[in-house]
């Protein structure tokens, strides 16, 4: 198991949008950035802020000791950009539900120079009036038209209006409904960053110093990321490709994906047995385990936190289901969501990341399944008790943790949500959860913001061998093939965002990135159901069902 710098323990319960948007004038304020001799040296210190200084930066100066004054020829100390001094990353944002993920530092001065072509091509480029000083000092004055100047308290709510709208934010104003889009490869959300081929960035210095500038507003050892997966369920065609192929198979193609995560999660639906059968091929056998020798993928993919809240973890009998709670702990893997009795499986995993505080919670809403659920004596899923849970989310967030909540739910073969997904989801985000995700879907589900909560309703299938489903009336559906991995970011105790990772499942077993084409048509797809993208007077376009002839792998 890869290793991470995390403290980790088990918490084992705990005591009881507006004004307009104004047009950027043709000719902005000229932005200094070499300061004027004064005629005379002013009597007593005084500090001039430059506009170009963003938010955070200029309430830092704020707080030191000294007069500020507005006339640079009456000051002995300035804060300006500079060629060395504290180094502050922007971001090129969009609204969540965007499609482009990456541009060019070409086509991104080009549009700020004013040409007609390239990614940004007629596009709106929003910012505050101090990025727009700031950026102005580092490539000249922007074409004319090609920014808006928009005060930051109205960025967001601006962009969303428009859709078709991009900004470019400080680093520390980024939050979850925007996308932070890369450029050449290069995202500040994003753990290999690298700031020295970025060109998103700015540096302020102060002569006359008297005072200390922060190195940067981005500092890595704050930064921390959560993926969250979908269906595990280590058996069937899965399985026996694994026999033939590898164990490690599944996870060859997305393993830098949660290897390289703070925290991978895992929710592995069936138990460890030594005396499961052979794997065989098809979908006719539903009492489910795994040999316990693919508890070796988990490793390979750098498991950090196991979720029992799944159906067929009882499918094997007690005796399978504690051994495999074993195993787990013999591994240092922490689990939620299910355990040896309900008191356990009520747990949350608290853990710090980095200096970010999270916690994991998860239980099984499916109200046909009572005989899957944990009791005093029987281990099992946590049952969704949404009364003691929402209690629980309040004393967890109290104590300043940020909570993770993972569902087992009703089951659905559409873009949902199904059933009662939404009272269920929608509990345990007014109790004040930050990302609540559903683990049990082998298709994909839509998304939801939620006053401060990111929700999805289901993710897909994992490392399942779902590659066709056959719904009631004999229709055959491949959109099960189709997945995504959440990656959640979390930064000095606040949540960023998710980015949304995409795979295709293949093989019976293995997902793969989609490629540009796959992945395109299905952000779109379910930016659409999620509401936020009216694709009219095209109707909204149901799963095209693209069916390839697939064999079953053979003994």
């Amino acid at each position: 198991m890869k290793k991470i710098s995390l403290f980790l323990v088990f918490t084992f319960l705990l005591s009881a949008c507006g004004a307009p948007v104004t047009e950027k004038p043709d000719a902005p304020t000229n932005v200094p950035t070499t300061q004027p001799t004064p005629t005379q040296k002013p009597a007593a210190d005084a500090l001039w802020v430059s506009p170009a200084v963003p938010d955070d930066l200029r309430e830092l100066a704020a707080s030191w000791n000294i007069p500020v004054v507005e006339d640079v020829e009456s000051a002995t100390q300035t804060l300006d950009v500079a060629d060395s001094g504290s180094l502050w990353i922007y971001a090129l944002v969009a609204p969540f539900p965007t499609v482009t993920d990456d541009v060019t530092s070409e086509d991104l001065l080009s549009a700020w120079q004013g040409a007609s072509n390239g990614t940004l091509n007629g596009r709106p480029l929003l910012m505050a009036e101090s990025t727009l000083k700031a950026l102005t000092a580092l490539w000249g004055e922007p074409a004319s038209g090609v920014v808006r100047s928009v005060s930051s308290d109205r960025l967001l709510d601006a962009a969303w209006k428009d859709m078709s709208a991009w900004a470019v934010i400080p680093f520390e104003e980024i939050q979850p409904k925007w996308k932070v889009l890369s450029v050449d490869g290069q995202s500040p959300l994003r753990k290999d960053f690298d700031a020295d081929v970025y060109p998103l960035k700015v540096t302020f210095g102060l002569t006359g110093a008297s005072f200390e500038l922060p190195a940067s507003n981005r500092d890595e050892s704050k930064l921390a990321t959560v993926v969250l997966t979908g269906v595990t369920a280590l058996v069937r065609a899965t399985a026996f490709t694994m026999e033939l192929k590898g164990v490690t198979r599944p996870g060859e193609l997305i393993h830098d994906w949660l290897y390289n995560a703070d925290v991978a999660h895992i929710s592995n639906e069936v138990p460890f047995d030594p005396d499961c059968p052979f794997p065989q091929p098809g979908h006719k056998n539903f009492i489910l385990c795994s040999d316990p020798k693919y508890f070796e993928l988990l490793e390979y993919v750098g498991t950090d936190i196991v979720e029992l809240t799944g159906d067929h973890f009882a499918d094997r009998g007690t005796q399978a289901m504690l051994d495999t709670l074993e195993m787990y702990k013999q591994n240092n893997i922490p689990y939620y969501g299910g355990g040896a009795n309900e008191e356990e499986a009520r747990k949350p995993v608290s853990m710090e990341v980095n200096g970010n505080k999270i916690a994991f919670m998860g239980c099984n809403g499916k109200l046909s399944y009572d005989f899957v659920k944990a009791t005093d004596v029987k281990p099992g899923a946590a049952d969704c008790d949404y009364t003691f849970f929402a209690k629980q989310i309040q004393d967890v967030t109290a104590q300043g943790y940020m909570v993770i909540f993972t569902f087992q739910h009703e089951e659905c073969y559409h873009p949902g949500p199904c059933y009662k997904h939404e009272d269920g989801f929608h509990a345990v985000a007014d109790a004040g959860a930050t990302v609540v995700s559903g683990s049990q879907a082998h298709y994909p589900h839509l998304m939801e913001f939620r006053v401060d909560s990111f929700i999805h309703f289901g993710l897909g299938n994992l490392f399942f061998d779902q590659m066709t489903y056959e719904l009631d009336g004999g229709k055959v559906i491949d959109e099960t093939r189709r997945e995504f991995i959440d990656r959640h970011v979390f930064y000095d105790g606040k949540y960023l965002g998710v980015e949304l990772l995409t795979a295709m499942l293949e093989d019976y077993s293995r997902p793969r990135p989609m490629n540009e084409r796959e992945r395109a048509q299905f952000l779109l797809e379910y930016f659409a159901y999620s509401g936020w993208v009216d694709l009219s007077p095209t109707p909204v376009p149901q799963p095209t069902v693209t069916l390839t002839p697939i064999a079953l792998p053979q003994p």
